[in-house]
């Protein structure tokens, strides 16, 4: 599972496509739909 390192990140749920982008980095790992965010860029 990929974790929350760098501001501007993009995370892409692959299940409902739901898209985040970084603003502030706190750690952890994003979670949408019950399963993993995967990273975009």
């Amino acid at each position: 599972m990929p974790k929350v390192t760098t501001v501007g990140q993009t995370f892409r749920c692959e299940i409902c496509g739901n898209m985040v982008e970084v603003k502030k980095v706190g750690g952890g790992e994003l979670v949408c739909c019950g399963k993993p965010m995967t990273l975009v860029k």
